[in-house]
Protein backbone atom coordinates (compact mmCIF):
# COMPACT_ATOMS: atom_id res chain seq x y z
CA UNK A 1 0.00 0.00 0.00
CA UNK A 2 2.98 2.28 0.09
CA UNK A 3 3.32 4.97 -2.76
CA UNK A 4 6.14 6.92 -3.94
CA UNK A 5 6.24 9.74 -6.20
CA UNK A 6 8.58 12.12 -6.97
CA UNK A 7 8.74 15.73 -9.05
CA UNK A 8 10.91 17.96 -10.51
CA UNK A 9 10.71 20.55 -8.01
CA UNK A 10 13.09 23.42 -9.65
CA UNK A 11 15.65 23.80 -12.61
CA UNK A 12 17.89 26.95 -11.88
CA UNK A 13 15.98 29.64 -10.84
CA UNK A 14 12.50 28.68 -12.13
CA UNK A 15 10.27 26.78 -9.52
CA UNK A 16 6.92 25.33 -9.43
CA UNK A 17 4.03 26.19 -7.98
CA UNK A 18 2.28 24.68 -4.64
CA UNK A 19 2.34 21.00 -5.45
CA UNK A 20 -0.08 18.53 -3.29
CA UNK A 21 2.22 16.09 -2.11
CA UNK A 22 -1.22 14.10 -0.98
CA UNK A 23 -2.90 14.17 -4.37
CA UNK A 24 0.14 14.40 -6.89
CA UNK A 25 0.41 11.28 -9.35
CA UNK A 26 3.31 10.21 -11.43
CA UNK A 27 1.08 10.50 -14.60
CA UNK A 28 0.79 14.00 -13.89
CA UNK A 29 4.94 14.52 -13.53
CA UNK A 30 5.11 12.91 -16.27
CA UNK A 31 3.19 14.71 -18.64
CA UNK A 32 5.56 17.13 -18.87
CA UNK A 33 9.04 16.45 -20.69
CA UNK A 34 10.99 17.72 -17.30
CA UNK A 35 9.13 15.51 -15.24
CA UNK A 36 7.01 18.93 -13.33
CA UNK A 37 3.37 18.77 -12.19
CA UNK A 38 2.86 22.42 -12.81
CA UNK A 39 2.65 22.47 -16.67
CA UNK A 40 3.50 26.81 -16.86
CA UNK A 41 7.05 26.20 -14.50
CA UNK A 42 7.70 23.34 -17.01
CA UNK A 43 7.55 25.41 -19.82
CA UNK A 44 9.93 27.98 -18.29
CA UNK A 45 12.36 25.01 -16.84
CA UNK A 46 12.34 24.06 -20.24
CA UNK A 47 13.55 27.35 -21.38
CA UNK A 48 16.41 27.20 -18.95
CA UNK A 49 17.41 24.04 -19.44
CA UNK A 50 17.69 25.03 -23.29
CA UNK A 51 19.35 28.64 -22.64
CA UNK A 52 21.84 26.14 -20.32
CA UNK A 53 22.80 24.01 -23.56
CA UNK A 54 22.52 27.02 -26.11
CA UNK A 55 25.52 28.37 -23.78
CA UNK A 56 27.01 25.86 -23.37
CA UNK A 57 26.40 25.61 -20.00
CA UNK A 58 24.45 23.59 -16.92
CA UNK A 59 22.01 23.75 -14.76
CA UNK A 60 20.80 22.42 -11.55
CA UNK A 61 17.85 21.75 -9.62
CA UNK A 62 15.59 20.26 -6.82
CA UNK A 63 13.74 17.00 -7.30
CA UNK A 64 10.64 16.39 -4.67
CA UNK A 65 9.29 12.92 -3.20
CA UNK A 66 6.43 11.62 -1.28
CA UNK A 67 6.32 8.35 0.17
CA UNK A 68 2.60 7.83 0.76
CA UNK A 69 1.03 4.71 2.98
CA UNK A 70 3.46 4.33 5.60
CA UNK A 71 2.54 2.58 8.93
CA UNK A 72 3.73 3.89 11.98
CA UNK A 73 7.06 2.30 13.45
CA UNK A 74 9.65 1.74 10.32
CA UNK A 75 13.11 2.85 11.04
CA UNK A 76 15.49 3.29 14.19
CA UNK A 77 15.67 5.75 16.69
CA UNK A 78 19.39 5.98 17.40
CA UNK A 79 21.86 4.83 14.13
CA UNK A 80 19.43 3.58 11.33
CA UNK A 81 16.97 6.52 11.63
CA UNK A 82 14.17 6.26 8.46
CA UNK A 83 15.47 9.92 7.60
CA UNK A 84 19.48 8.80 7.81
CA UNK A 85 18.76 5.81 5.73
CA UNK A 86 17.10 8.02 2.98
CA UNK A 87 19.38 11.04 3.19
CA UNK A 88 22.33 8.08 2.57
CA UNK A 89 20.61 6.53 -0.53
CA UNK A 90 19.71 9.75 -1.78
CA UNK A 91 23.40 11.04 -1.24
CA UNK A 92 24.59 8.05 -3.29
CA UNK A 93 23.02 9.75 -6.46
CA UNK A 94 25.66 11.48 -8.64
CA UNK A 95 25.26 15.21 -8.44
CA UNK A 96 23.24 15.28 -5.66
CA UNK A 97 24.41 17.34 -2.72
CA UNK A 98 21.68 18.26 -0.16
CA UNK A 99 19.20 16.19 1.30
CA UNK A 100 15.98 17.72 3.23
CA UNK A 101 13.26 15.80 4.93
CA UNK A 102 9.80 17.48 6.35
CA UNK A 103 10.58 21.63 6.50
CA UNK A 104 14.32 21.11 6.76
CA UNK A 105 16.45 24.05 6.53
CA UNK A 106 13.62 26.06 6.56
CA UNK A 107 12.46 24.77 9.48
CA UNK A 108 15.17 26.87 11.44
CA UNK A 109 13.42 29.64 11.18
CA UNK A 110 10.45 29.00 13.00
CA UNK A 111 10.07 28.65 16.77
CA UNK A 112 9.81 25.48 18.44
CA UNK A 113 5.64 26.25 19.17
CA UNK A 114 4.77 26.53 15.71
CA UNK A 115 7.16 24.15 14.25
CA UNK A 116 5.78 21.07 16.46
CA UNK A 117 3.51 18.68 14.96
CA UNK A 118 0.62 18.36 17.20
CA UNK A 119 -1.07 14.88 17.41
CA UNK A 120 -4.70 15.08 16.48
CA UNK A 121 -7.41 12.08 16.55
CA UNK A 122 -8.37 10.36 13.13
CA UNK A 123 -11.07 8.17 13.64
CA UNK A 124 -9.10 5.49 15.45
CA UNK A 125 -6.01 6.43 14.65
CA UNK A 126 -3.65 9.20 15.77
CA UNK A 127 -2.47 11.77 12.76
CA UNK A 128 -0.74 15.68 13.46
CA UNK A 129 -2.43 18.55 12.29
CA UNK A 130 1.19 19.35 10.43
CA UNK A 131 3.78 17.68 9.39
CA UNK A 132 7.03 19.53 9.47
CA UNK A 133 8.68 16.62 10.86
CA UNK A 134 8.29 15.36 6.81
CA UNK A 135 6.54 11.81 8.25
CA UNK A 136 9.74 11.14 10.53
CA UNK A 137 9.73 11.78 14.63
CA UNK A 138 12.97 10.08 16.47
CA UNK A 139 14.10 8.74 13.17
CA UNK A 140 10.92 6.52 13.07
CA UNK A 141 7.84 6.98 10.64
CA UNK A 142 4.72 8.32 12.09
CA UNK A 143 2.01 7.67 9.92
CA UNK A 144 2.20 10.35 7.85
CA UNK A 145 2.97 11.10 4.13
CA UNK A 146 7.21 10.89 4.31
CA UNK A 147 8.16 14.46 2.31
CA UNK A 148 11.69 14.97 1.18
CA UNK A 149 14.02 17.23 -1.28
CA UNK A 150 17.04 16.00 -3.28
CA UNK A 151 19.43 19.26 -4.60
CA UNK A 152 21.31 18.03 -8.13
CA UNK A 153 23.97 20.03 -8.83
CA UNK A 154 25.01 21.41 -12.46
CA UNK A 155 26.74 19.03 -14.21
CA UNK A 156 30.75 19.32 -14.46
CA UNK A 157 31.35 18.28 -17.67
CA UNK A 158 30.47 20.93 -20.34
CA UNK A 159 30.65 22.18 -23.72
CA UNK A 160 32.54 25.18 -22.81
CA UNK A 161 36.13 25.56 -22.63
CA UNK A 162 37.86 26.09 -19.28
CA UNK A 163 40.62 27.20 -17.61
CA UNK A 164 42.11 24.66 -15.31
CA UNK A 165 45.94 23.38 -14.35
CA UNK A 166 47.64 19.85 -15.28
CA UNK A 167 49.17 17.39 -12.83
CA UNK A 168 52.46 19.69 -13.02
CA UNK A 169 50.53 22.67 -12.42
CA UNK A 170 50.63 24.02 -15.54
CA UNK A 171 48.13 26.23 -17.11
CA UNK A 172 46.28 24.87 -19.65
CA UNK A 173 42.36 24.82 -21.10
CA UNK A 174 40.25 21.97 -20.94
CA UNK A 175 37.34 21.55 -23.92
CA UNK A 176 35.65 18.25 -22.81
CA UNK A 177 34.13 16.57 -26.24
CA UNK A 178 31.56 14.58 -26.40
CA UNK A 179 28.04 14.53 -25.56
CA UNK A 180 26.55 16.56 -22.24
CA UNK A 181 23.54 16.87 -20.05
CA UNK A 182 22.61 20.40 -19.63
CA UNK A 183 20.23 19.31 -16.89
CA UNK A 184 20.07 16.04 -15.31
CA UNK A 185 16.88 16.57 -12.73
CA UNK A 186 14.51 15.54 -15.00
CA UNK A 187 16.33 12.03 -15.05
CA UNK A 188 16.91 11.81 -11.84
CA UNK A 189 12.88 11.54 -10.60
CA UNK A 190 12.77 7.68 -10.91
CA UNK A 191 16.27 7.10 -9.56
CA UNK A 192 15.12 8.99 -6.46
CA UNK A 193 11.85 7.45 -6.31
CA UNK A 194 13.91 3.80 -7.28
CA UNK A 195 16.09 5.00 -4.34
CA UNK A 196 13.11 5.84 -1.67
CA UNK A 197 11.87 2.11 -2.37
CA UNK A 198 14.91 0.21 -0.94
CA UNK A 199 15.17 2.34 1.44
CA UNK A 200 11.34 1.64 2.68
CA UNK A 201 11.77 -2.35 1.48
CA UNK A 202 14.40 -2.90 4.05
CA UNK A 203 12.47 -0.97 6.67
CA UNK A 204 9.42 -3.13 5.94
CA UNK A 205 11.86 -6.17 5.79
CA UNK A 206 13.04 -5.13 9.25
CA UNK A 207 9.53 -4.52 11.14
CA UNK A 208 8.67 -8.05 9.86
CA UNK A 209 11.75 -9.52 11.16
CA UNK A 210 11.16 -8.32 14.67
CA UNK A 211 7.33 -9.80 14.94
CA UNK A 212 8.78 -12.78 13.95
CA UNK A 213 11.49 -12.56 16.83
CA UNK A 214 8.42 -11.40 19.27
CA UNK A 215 6.23 -14.37 18.34
CA UNK A 216 9.14 -16.71 18.77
Amino acid sequence: GVEIVAWVESVGNERCGAVDPGAVTRDLVDATAVRCPDAAAAVRMTAAIEAAKADQDSVGGVVAGVCRGLPAGWGEPVFDKLEALLARAMLSIPAVKGFEIGSGFAGTELRGSAHNDAFVARGDVLGTATNHSGGVQGGISNGEPVLFRVAFKPPATIARAQETVDFAGEATTLAAPGRHDPCVVPRAVPIVETMAALVLVDAALRQEGRGVEAGQ
